[in-house]
């Protein structure tokens, strides 16, 4: 390359499962004269397929995540531990608030999401949200042990949200709860705001469910919208109050306080409104994906399935707009195979027509779980025994940073 040719810059906000396969996908094939910067507000990254069953004890911590600093450090880019808060399309730069800006030459944001609602509570000791990920199985656990009593009086959780991840921590935490042999009896309740839990998997499907919750002895509370959470409680719109010593808040899916902040068009719920392309509707040099982007023609459910469907279009695009060459469109599926997580060595799966409860749909799902996230799991980190906290990630980071 002459001398005097400026090397683009690439910029991923956020590396969850889309951002996350660019990186993989670069240390193998690099854009040609193009620089690569993560920028994260953790060093690692959490696969929320296995999040429940690395709460049940079917997983260690480690198979779980991603190490960023040895994922990102494998493909010759930099990684930021950085929180942005704004963006400068004039200039082509994304701002922070401890740190320069950085200019980039193609932008993609995948910050994920949040769980509606809960920053309202957000200052209520009880209160433990599913995200960030990286963090909830600690937070969790720290909540427990503190009301966890001696006198063996039952230790009350209440889940806030009846979707297919809120079932799956109320199953999988009562494997938890057995497994660590806690002495005090443990009573699951579900509020969810709908008539039913798991929206958007068929009746045939839901009644199963519904069914397998009563025989764990996970209580539901449908038609219950939370308006008031305390240290003890819970109190829904219609009145009704429930006891609580722990609130799992699993709502649905909410932007992330930062996409405000960088002042892109969105759609009514607040994620960056993009074009089938997974550009933002504004500017060609920015792509949005997974939960963080809305594809304004074929919205779809904020699930991790259409994330991954993203990754091999996201990466073609970028690709392609550096180069100049046609983009990709990404329209998502009508329909795809779904496993829930039943916390006893059994999965259920719906696929078609066809809805299942079986060990084999549990092995099915652990084989497709491990075989996505090994392919991000590399360097030293991804072999030998597992690191019990992610400071050691944030070590290696400290470490990388020094070399360089």
């Amino acid at each position: 390359m002459p001398q005097h040719a400026r090397l683009k810059t690439v910029v991923l906000l956020g590396i969850g499962h889309t951002n996350a396969h660019v990186v993989k996908q670069w240390a193998s094939d690099p854009i040609a004269d193009c620089r690569l910067v993560c920028i994260s507000k953790f060093p690692t990254a959490t696969y929320s397929g296995m999040l429940p069953g690395t709460l049940g004890g079917q997983f260690e911590p480690c198979e779980m995540r991603i190490d960023l600093p040895d994922l990102v450090a494998a493909s010759g880019g930099t990684l930021l531990l950085a929180d942005a808060n704004g963006l400068d399309l004039q200039r082509g730069e994304l701002r922070f608030a401890d740190r320069e800006p950085l200019p980039f030459d193609a932008l993609s944001i995948g910050v994920g999401s949040m769980p509606i609602g809960w920053e309202r509570h957000r200052s209520v000791v009880s209160l433990v949200t599913i995200k960030p990920m990286q963090t909830f199985l600690q937070r969790l656990h720290d909540r427990l042990d503190q009301v966890d009593s001696t006198d063996r009086r039952p230790i009350r959780v209440v889940v806030v949200g009846g979707g297919v991840a809120s079932v799956e921590i109320a199953l999988c935490l009562q494997q938890d709860w057995t497994r660590r042999r806690k002495e005090s009896p443990l009573e699951i309740l579900i509020v969810t705001a709908d008539d039913h839990v798991a929206r958007g998997m068929r009746p045939k499907s839901v009644r199963r469910i519904e069914r397998l919750l009563r025989q764990r002895s996970v209580s539901v509370a449908p038609g219950q919208r939370v308006t008031e959470v305390v240290e003890t409680a819970v109190t829904t719109e219609s009145g009704q109050k429930f006891p609580a010593d722990c609130v799992v808040w699993a709502t649905g899916a909410a932007p992330p306080p930062v996409l405000e902040t960088l002042g892109l068009p969105s759609d009514d719920r607040g994620f960056i409104a993009t074009r089938p392309t997974l550009q933002s509707v504004s500017d060609d040099r920015v792509f949005a994906v997974g939960d963080s982007g809305t594809v304004v023609e074929h919205p779809s459910p904020k699930a991790g399935v259409y994330a991954v469907r993203q990754s091999p279009i996201l990466w073609h695009n970028l690709r392609s707009f550096l180069t100049g060459r046609p983009l990709q469109s990404f329209k998502p599926q009508s329909d795809f195979l779904k496993l829930l997580n039943t916390g006893d060595g059994k999965a259920l799966l719906e696929y078609h027509w066809l809805t299942a409860h079986a060990r084999w749909c549990w092995s099915l799902k652990t084989w497709i779980d491990r075989r996505f996230i090994q392919e991000f799991q590399v360097g030293p980190s991804s072999s030998g025994p597992c690191p019990s906290e992610v400071g050691s990630a944030e070590d290696r980071f400290a470490s990388i940073e020094k070399e360089s």
